[in-house]
């Protein structure tokens, strides 16, 4: 599908329409900038969330390298800012996970580097009128810093030939490479909630070249011109439910089962699968949307909204129990008594504290099998012969080493089903 989307007049947006934190989406599919344009912005507590974070953190990076503050003034700072309804404490720590790093890349350096705080940055040497903010820029001899915080917690973001990143590099550049010789770019994002700090390295010149081969991909962008593409690109999209090239896409793979043969190949069960996912996505997305004017008061034809399954609760639970005890119900067996959880326990000493005091006691196994895309940055899990798995717990007969004997497959498949299962060791 080929659709040129028309441009408003005479508007001055308060964000790029070629956003960089979107220019995973409108580097592949062109015309979705043009046709998010046109529809309305979904306000959500995430969102709304990961802002007063980025406040926080971004108050506590002034104070350790930009302005001269004053303890007073930085604790009334902070208490406004935690009046927000969406405050919490973890907070606290998440904005302190990412102030140590940070930290920790100023103090490794013999001289004091240049520092940024929220920066607006320009690149649109590259992308028509594309601007943005990054989080923390350091410039320490040839080397530039950007480091993005994300507060979300939802899907780990790696910094590896992230656009994004790219972008907020070209710009940094842009502004400063008139001061510093820079030669080399690191760009990180640290995600606290997720214990992920993820790190990637290119040469300026490198960057250069990217930011070159773009040029025409973004002006076709920005003219709301080229193909519509469905992919993994259409997750935070505001077209993502009445879009027609998703709808064809996913149209496409229900009308190809009738096609398919008795069987299918491990190509073909990959291909599916890829598509079935956002297939999965795009019918939630459509519910979501068909709920939302249901309740509206617009006609979804054949659809309505209804009231769902609710369980029973008490109106007033403190009185209800009260009652309860006044009535010879032992108080004991009215409450549960059970451990808090380790992620609780480390909130409440600190993570410093809880390595010190509970470290030992602390062991992370692997995880159950899971089925992820090949671009995930996981290790695969391989698997080695039975006989090898098994070649330091039983005693292999030498003619049936790096053999696979239906014994030792046997063996194989408890180890799996145990680790994944946790079956007792007996069976």
């Amino acid at each position: 599908m080929n659709e040129n989307i028309q441009i408003p007049a005479n508007e001055t947006p308060e964000h790029a329409l070629l956003s960089a934190s979107a220019a995973h989406r409108w580097l592949v599919c062109t015309p979705s900038a043009r046709l998010e344009e046109t529809l309305p912005e979904k306000k959500s507590d995430y969102a709304d969330e990961g802002n007063l974070a980025h406040d926080i953190a971004e108050l506590k990076l002034k104070k350790a390298f930009i302005e001269q503050m004053p303890l007073r003034t930085f604790n009334s700072r902070l208490k406004k800012l935690q009046k927000h309804e969406l405050y919490q404490d973890e907070m606290l720590t998440h904005t302190d996970t990412y102030l140590d790093y940070v930290s920790g890349i100023v103090y490794s350096f013999t001289s004091p580097p240049y520092i940024a705080v929220e920066k607006k940055l320009d690149f649109s040497a590259y992308v028509p009128e594309g601007f943005g903010t990054g989080d923390c820029i350091i410039i320490s001899g040839t080397t530039l810093y950007i480091i993005d915080f994300k507060y979300g917690k939802g899907v780990p973001v790696s910094a590896e030939d992230n656009p994004q990143m790219k972008l907020y590099a070209l710009g940094a550049y842009e502004a400063y490479k008139i001061l510093y010789p820079i030669n080399t770019v690191k760009m990180v994002i640290v995600q606290p909630r997720l214990d992920v700090i993820s790190e990637w390295e290119m040469q300026l010149v490198d960057l250069l070249a990217w930011g070159e081969s773009i040029r025409l991909i973004a002006q076709t962008a920005y003219e709301g011109k080229g193909h519509f593409v469905s992919g993994e690109h259409c997750r935070f999209c505001r077209a993502k439910a009445l879009c027609r090239a998703r709808a064809d896409f996913n149209i496409s793979l229900e009308d190809s089962k009738g096609k398919m043969p008795p069987l299918i190949s491990n190509a073909e069960v990959g291909d599916l699968l890829k598509r079935a996912r956002d297939l999965v996505a795009w019918i939630k997305d459509l519910e979501e949307y068909a709920l939302a004017e249901c309740l509206a008061g617009n006609e979804v034809p054949g659809w309505k909204a209804v009231h769902g399954r609710a369980n029973r609760e008490f109106t007033d639970q403190d009185a209800a129990f009260k009652l309860l005890i006044e009535n010879g119900i032992d108080e004991a067996v009215l409450y549960e008594r059970k451990p808090i959880t380790l992620t609780s326990v480390e909130k409440l000493l600190g993570k410093k504290e809880f390595q010190t005091l509970l470290g030992n006691f602390v062991v992370k196994p692997p995880g159950k099998p899971t089925l992820v895309l090949e671009s995930d940055k996981r290790e695969p899990i391989k698997r080695q012969s039975a006989a090898e798995d098994f070649a330091g717990a039983i005693n292999v007969p030498e003619k049936f080493k790096n053999a696979e004997h239906p014994v030792f497959e046997t063996l194989y498949e408890q180890k799996l089903m145990r680790e994944a299962e946790k079956l007792p060791d007996d069976v």
